[in-house]
């Protein structure tokens, strides 16, 4: 009878690559009858906790609200110009709360007594990992990055931590060996961790068309995704009218997330154009699956899902975007998997572009050389790095 492994994942609330990549890695270890017993914790939870007690600094409270709620603000309301200062502030804090953020975790890893932390935050795993090396060392600390590069650096990358590091491309690989980062440190992936929901079988083509039917769409219409991470975006409705112009040429899913305002206007908005609008849901793998490319924010789990679905990619990129999504950007360009434009204002040309049939094959063509495999591999690779932090103690796993 194995033992149970006590895994702890780092996570936070602000956009929602970190939860999903979270429940990536537990859906798979929960398939595989993986031995852990998982634990989480939320940095944006305990950050207020903490500030609310006056135990670290915290200069978003005296605005009224919290870090995180202040980013899903900003890509809500389409104002990530002020990304550079938030960044600023944010890696300001974390030094400053470094020594007491040590202490504090040192008391709360010997309480939670993990087996392994996995986090999927940036900033925070210098201070992480020396904390739970003081409070249990040797246990192994691995960083799943979310995005396709550190950008701005030392937002994930940080060399004086001794962390396993997850990458999922090849620049985020090399950036890690450029700091000096030990190559038995880094751990190299088809790609970022998404869920193995978008690995299912595709839908026969009259379950597919039956579906599209049931959200009031044609059954064999040219059909967008349209989607701005867990809260939306008011530019939704912008591209809403832009694409009109379309009229019955093609039709649009719009994905809300928790942006109610946003799916209200879009539901009032009347056009003869047919469109679905939905808010948050868990079946994003069932919506892309009904979709035949996708628009969005260069948000690098959300274009990671796409990707792996087939969906060429329509995404902006301009002096607005936010630095850790730029190279997301920069890689649907290079990789000739998609369209990057400098602003949503010209969607309806770069829509005309994509579905002209020599061009969408194309990127079809480029998307098949693709096969993301890293929720499965970060998971085996999770699981050798226990076996092996542990095949001498009483934790072992029988049989190893």
């Amino acid at each position: 009878m194995a033992q149970k492994f006590t895994v702890n994942v780092v996570t936070g609330q602000g956009g929602g690559g970190h939860y999903a990549t979270y429940h990536a890695l537990r859906a798979v270890a929960e398939q595989r009858g993986l031995p852990w017993q998982f634990q989480v914790t939320d940095m944006d939870e305990m950050i207020t906790n903490l500030s609310q007690q006056n135990q670290i600094k915290n200069a978003y409270e005296m605005f009224g609200f919290s870090g995180h709620d202040l980013y899903n603000l900003m890509v809500k309301g389409g104002w990530t110009w002020l990304w550079p200062l938030k960044m600023r502030l944010n890696k300001l804090l974390v030094k400053l709360n470094h020594d007491i953020g040590v202490k504090i975790f040192e008391t709360y890893w010997g309480e939670q007594q993990p087996d392994l932390v996995v986090s999927v935050m940036p900033l925070y795993n210098k201070g992480l990992w020396e904390s739970l090396q003081k409070a249990k060392p040797g246990a192994p600390y691995v960083t799943v990055l979310t995005d396709f590069a550190d950008c701005p650096p030392a937002f994930w990358l940080d060399p004086d931590a001794g962390n396993f590091l997850v990458c999922g491309t090849q620049r985020a690989a090399d950036q890690a060996r450029d700091l000096g980062i030990a190559d038995q440190r880094i751990i190299e992936t088809s790609g970022l961790v998404i869920h193995p929901s978008f690995y299912a079988d595709s839908l026969p083509e009259e379950s597919h068309a039956r579906q599209r039917q049931q959200l009031g769409l044609a059954p064999d219409r040219p059909t967008g995704l349209v989607m701005f991470g867990g809260n939306g975006s008011d530019v939704m409705l912008k591209i809403a009218r832009r694409l009109e112009t379309f009229q019955d040429q093609i039709q649009l899913i719009f994905i809300c997330g928790h942006n109610q305002a946003q799916s209200e206007a879009l539901r009032l908005y009347k056009g003869p154009q047919k469109r679905a609008i939905v808010g948050f849901t868990d079946a994003m793998a069932d919506y892309m699956r009904l979709s035949d490319f996708f628009i969005g924010k260069p948000g690098n789990v959300s274009v990671s899902e796409a990707l792996a679905m087939k969906l060429p990619v329509i995404t902006e990129c301009n002096v607005a975007t936010m630095s850790q999504e730029r190279y997301c950007a920069e890689w649907v360009s290079e990789n000739k998997v998609g369209l990057v434009i400098s602003t949503f204002q010209k969607i309806d040309q770069a829509v005309a572009e994509l579905i002209r049939p020599e061009v969408y094959g194309g990127y079809r063509s480029n998307l098949a050389r693709f096969n993301n495999q890293a929720v499965f591999e970060v998971t085996d690779g999770l699981q050798k790095i226990l076996e092996k932090a542990y095949s001498g103690s009483a934790l072992a796993l029988a049989g190893s």
